[in-house]
């Protein structure tokens, strides 16, 4: 009990994640102190509990008493009333069978407790990266607006010089236009999506969510072997598939035990009056008698459907942990492929960037000397925009894709379990 209770405490409250996102891990923090689905699955362990101490209980006394309506007339005196106290035990080993199958249903509910924190910590970071992408997106199209207005008055300024023409400065305030309808348009998304990510957190929904400044993309500690390997081993869903097929062979052996007889001892203490016509030695002495008691289970009808029931339940719970293996596996490696990719595409979008910037350069050379090439100035600039802003969002599917592969290996638990 004590061993659940510190590591319940550690993995409510200590999300040992390897993210160096500051804001990000006391949101998770957070979540996982607040949020009702985890206090939820918590009290359902602890429920589970307490079946433990209940399951190896013996029954309860038996207490009876009769009164006779009519004497039965004994050598020592009318018999009155009778008391009878027994107490029955299951056979032998019954008990323990009992208690076996609830700690290996206490065992699957604590992985599914730490399967609902591993899924609440993936769903946070799932609702926070977005957030980063557009947070991200509303910087760089202001840096954007910044820079077109720049080039309005620069347009503006050749013009009037007879430098440039009048189309520049008209083209430059259809793309400014547009651009601030987009920044209001990614603001408003913005909404929705804090709404989201505070009620996962159980707090108001108008609070303002942090952001961290900029994030990268470094290689990965654990290899692909080691990551798959982690699946199999400490995925919760699994473990707790395989404490319900541990518990429904325990089952199936209490179900064995309860169709043998169970055993009673007793005493059945008897009232007796005293005899008026005749003295007798020892008249009107009441009579205790010992007892033993034994249930014939002879109807097996019950018993042997019992037994088949938990063989069943062993059969679909083994396919189902077959099927759960090949999902999250599948799922492992749509992961791994979308992480490899992101890291391919985000060294092209720094190599398309940087190109991108050296190619306006030569273009604003260009533009200062003669007049001329603003229409693909201000094209090379949307360019550059495009390549910042998928940047962007290749960061955010990167991030996803990681925190859906420490989700599948649950990263964050195995840490945390060896800390202990």
């Amino acid at each position: 009990m004590k061993k659940y209770t510190v590591i319940l405490f550690l993995a409510l409250i200590t999300p040992t994640i390897n993210i160096h996102a500051q804001y990000l891990e006391a949101y998770l923090v957070e979540a996982a102190e607040n949020n009702p689905g985890i206090k939820a699955r918590y009290s359902e362990f602890e429920a589970a509990l307490q079946t433990i101490n209940q399951a190896d209980a013996i029954p309860d006394l038996t207490l009876s008493f009769g009164y006779f309506i009519s004497p039965i007339e004994t050598r020592l005196g009318p018999q009155r009333a009778k008391f009878s106290l027994i107490q029955m035990f299951p056979w032998f080993g019954t008990g323990g069978a009992k208690e076996n199958a609830a700690i290996q249903r206490t065992e699957s509910k604590y992985q599914a407790f730490l399967d609902a924190k591993n899924e609440l910590y993936y769903k946070v970071k799932a609702a926070y990266y977005p957030l980063y992408e557009i947070h991200v997106h509303i910087k760089q199209q202001k840096e954007n607006l910044n820079i077109l207005n720049t080039y309005k008055e620069l347009a503006t300024t050749s013009f009037s010089n007879n430098k440039g023409s009048m189309v520049d400065v008209i083209r430059v305030d259809i793309i400014i236009e547009s651009v601030i309808t987009e920044i209001q348009i990614l603001e408003d998304q913005l909404k929705p999506l804090e709404i989201a990510f505070n009620r996962l957190l159980n707090r108001d929904e108008s609070l303002q969510v942090e952001m961290i400044d900029s994030l990268g993309i470094s290689n990965l500690q654990d290899s692909y072997q080691t990551r798959k390997d982690s699946i199999l081993t400490a995925n919760p869903m699994l473990k707790s598939v395989e404490f319900r097929i541990q518990s429904a062979i325990a089952d199936e052996e209490v179900a064995r035990k309860q169709g043998s007889p169970s055993l009673g001892i007793g005493i059945d203490y008897s009232i007796v009056g005293e005899r008026t016509d005749i003295d007798v030695p020892d008249n009107g002495k009441n009579a205790l008698m010992p007892m033993i008691s034994m249930s014939l289970p002879i109807f097996r009808k019950k018993y042997k459907a019992s037994v088949k029931e938990a063989q069943y339940t062993q059969t679909a719970l083994l396919l189902a942990k077959e099927d759960m293996k090949n999902t999250l596996l599948t799922s492992f490696e749509m992961v791994w492929y979308e992480i490899e990719k992101a890291k391919l595409l985000h060294d092209q979008y720094i190599r398309q960037i940087e190109k991108t910037k050296q190619a306006i350069s030569l273009l604003h050379s260009a533009y200062s000397n003669s007049g001329k090439e603003f229409e693909e100035v201000l094209r090379m600039e949307q360019q550059l925009l495009k390549y910042k802003m998928s940047s962007a969002s290749n960061l955010k599917i990167y991030y996803l894709a990681l925190a859906k592969l420490d989700y599948l290996s649950a990263r964050e638990l195995e840490s945390m379990i060896m800390d202990l």
